[in-house]
């Protein structure tokens, strides 16, 4: 019998038209002979839909009709079965589903990526693939990441950060503070989003005070670091858990010597259909994120290579990560340092296309996710999450509580 996979995408956060790509651009490649993919569908008020369309990525031109077409299902752990539930459910006809045996998140940012889906998957008790809450959490908020990371002497580069009430009510002495503790040119980024949302690079005074009015409209805190002079991007994936993990190749994204915008990272045309009208980006062929140019493997020595794939295996064992991350760094060509930049838990295409130049065809990617996140759960049975006690037998409440009827608080 083959194993239900539920591939859940979207959701209420910036970059939800994002996960909806790389979730049904995956969804293409699952080994069908395996498994079984129920598509789910999260809309932007965190709704569950399912239904035929879900999977077609043509039908997301026009959402409000998809959903009048699907079917709006809610979770329920019944009888050891995690199960979608036709809602609202009708007073005649079957109100069941469908059931999922392994959930599979592939989506991004806040409020899905940084472990507010992970912590709902796991409180229904379905395994799921890809990190645990604690490290889609600290893989999220940048700020937190690099004092993990600093205090196990992985190299970041030093940092500031501030909250929204900081900034509104010392505005002048915030922007002092930068300027005599960094310096300029800095980068200035929303402590919590991915593909370069809110972030920008401040030269100078003005543009300072304009980067952090735009960083503070998407997050409350906000990360303020140097910009490094001479700058390489490099990233690289990690596949593996705690107990083992490999790095792919590295990548080196080509941008000018500015941020990569949003656009430049996902608008355009780069796909192709396939199954059932579906986004099927060929692995052969593609490089991911549909116009951002690269170059596989990164024009680097084969030193820097080996030192960045081992620092990224050492950054995803010490965030606890499991199942596939991409972890970007920056190096100065003139000095030749490298500093770790960012992990992505839950990275756009899955980085499918730095496996395949180490023998990882998309399809074996899936599946060895899949695994890890089977292996996880077969571990958490052996750990005991309950202890029997009588410490409520004749327990009294002060002030003559007898629940919320009789309670006087």
């Amino acid at each position: 019998m083959k194993t239900k996979v539920g591939v859940f995408f979207g959701g209420k956060t910036t970059e939800h038209e994002i996960s909806v790509i790389s979730a049904i651009q995956a969804i293409g490649y699952i080994d069908r002979e395996k498994y079984d993919v129920i598509p789910v569908y999260i809309t932007k008020s965190n709704e569950f839909y399912v239904g035929d369309k879900i999977g077609d990525i043509s039908s997301y031109t026009n959402i409000p009709a998809l959903l009048k077409e699907s079917q709006r299902v809610i979770m329920v752990n019944d009888e050891g079965k995690v199960k979608l539930i036709k809602y609202p459910q009708k007073m005649f006809g079957k109100a069941f589903y469908d059931y999922i045996d392994v959930a599979f998140p592939i989506v991004h940012g806040t409020n899905v990526e940084d472990g507010t889906l992970q912590g709902f998957l796991q409180m229904m008790g379905v395994p799921y693939v890809g990190c645990d809450v604690l490290s889609s959490a600290v893989g999220m908020d940048k700020y937190v990441m690099k004092t993990v990371l600093k205090d196990n002497d992985i190299p970041v580069l030093d940092c500031k950060c501030y909250t929204a009430d900081q900034y509104d009510a010392h505005t002048d002495a915030l922007v002092d503070e930068i300027e005599k503790e960094i310096g300029y040119p800095v980068i200035v980024k929303p402590v919590n989003l991915g593909s370069s949302i809110g972030i920008s690079k401040a030269d100078d005074r003005n543009e300072l005070y304009a980067s952090l009015e735009t960083a503070f409209a998407y997050a409350t805190k906000v990360l303020i670091e140097r910009a490094v002079q001479n700058l390489k991007e490099i990233n690289c994936s990690v596949l593996g858990d705690y107990s083992g993990a490999e790095a792919s190749e590295c990548e080196e994204p080509v941008s000018s010597d500015k941020i990569l915008t949003f656009a430049e990272k996902y608008i355009g045309d780069g796909s192709s259909k396939g199954a059932k009208g579906g986004v099927k980006s060929s692995p052969s062929g593609s490089k991911g994120m549909a116009t951002l140019k690269r170059k596989i493997p990164a024009d680097i020595t084969s030193e820097q290579r080996d030192t960045v794939r081992k620092m990224a295996v050492d950054a995803f064992k010490v965030l606890g990560c499991s199942g596939v991350s991409r972890i970007d760094f920056m190096m100065d060509t003139a000095t030749g340092e490298i500093w770790l930049n960012e992990i992505n838990t839950i990275p756009g295409s899955l980085s499918f296309y730095l496996w395949e130049p180490v023998g990882v065809k998309y399809t074996e990617l899936l599946s060895r996710m899949i695994s890890l996140s089977l292996k996880r759960e077969r571990e958490q049975e052996n750990i005991t999450f309950s202890f029997d006690s009588n410490v409520l037998q004749g327990v009294k409440l002060g002030g003559g509580a007898k629940g919320a009827k009789g309670s006087k608080m």
